[in-house]
């Protein structure tokens, strides 16, 4: 089963892989992971989606790291994920109207167009971004890039927003 962890840890050398030689070498499956820089200085996030029968042994694993701050795990009701994706499709003459059609209605962008082949850009919820992927296979898949996965818990309902500025 697939769980997505939202990891703060500290924004120095190394820590990436070690984080994931450690998953590695408890036999968990890293599904998706995108690292970047956090709302707190010297602080990156890493999104994990790991698969892995117990998240909690996953998470044990992780706090025993010394640059590892904080570990929350996303339940998909309360979290909005995230992916982007780069994908050349054979497109033809013939075929470009179906493929832009297809392409409009997942608000893919065409962001390059060549004598037989098109390449899209889709960013969304990752199950869209699956769709368009599955419903643009046959036309010919030529070359594919996706971004792992990021996520963010969304607010809870029914509590005053309170916004804090960050420096």
């Amino acid at each position: 089963m697939n769980h997505t962890l939202s990891v703060i840890v500290e924004d120095k050398p190394g820590v990436l892989a070690r984080v994931s030689s450690l998953l590695a070498r408890r036999g968990f499956n890293i599904h998706s992971l995108a690292v970047g820089p956090s709302h707190e200085e010297g602080m990156s996030r890493m999104t994990i989606v790991v698969d892995a029968p117990e998240v909690e042994q996953v998470k044990k694993q992780l706090h025993k790291l010394v640059n590892v701050v904080r570990i929350s795990e996303y339940d998909q009701s309360v979290a909005i994920e995230r992916e982007i994706m780069l994908v050349r499709v054979a497109g033809g003459p013939g075929k470009r109207g179906e493929i832009l059609e297809i392409a409009a209605i997942f608000d893919a962008i065409a962001v390059d167009v060549g004598h037989n082949s098109i390449t899209f850009q889709i960013a969304g919820d990752p199950r869209k971004v699956n769709d368009f992927l599955e419903l643009i296979r046959p036309y010919g898949l030529i070359e594919l890039v996706k971004s792992g996965r990021v996520a963010l818990a969304r607010e809870p309902k029914g509590r005053p927003v309170r916004l804090r500025a960050v420096n």
